[in-house]
């Protein structure tokens, strides 16, 4: 079983930025790691994921050039980046894991292991 913990969130302005971590209880060089998001009333919604070797990442066009995801195998830690945020981004943000398989992989069915969420208000 593999935990999750993510911390980050908080509200920002349209336009600002803020960086969100998500620690793993397990080696995350073992695990593709992804980052969805739920805002009230929506699907939950693929943000981004990077493959276990941390060479690969994969975007949803939405935040394509704004999101940067990134893993730190050595901390069991991956982090999104989010810059030039807009009201849209605002939702709750979960960070996912999965072993290696196909690649990639977007639908939240597809992934194993879960975090409880941080939420992200940007204001207008």
């Amino acid at each position: 079983q593999v935990q999750l913990v993510e911390s980050g969130g908080g509200s920002v302005q349209a336009g600002g930025s803020l960086r969100l971590s998500c620690v793993a209880s397990a080696r995350t060089f073992r695990l593709n790691v992804a980052w969805f998001r739920q805002a009230p009333g929506k699907e939950r919604e693929f943000v981004a994921a990077i493959k276990w070797t941390a060479i690969e990442s994969f975007y949803a066009d939405s935040v394509k050039g704004r999101f940067t995801i990134s893993k730190d195998n050595a901390q069991n830690t991956v982090y999104l980046q989010m810059n030039s945020l807009k009201s849209e981004d605002s939702a709750a943000y979960h960070c996912a894991a999965r072993y290696p398989g196909s690649w990639p992989k977007t639908q939240p069915h597809e992934y194993e292991f879960w975090g409880q969420g941080t939420q992200v208000t940007v204001s207008s």
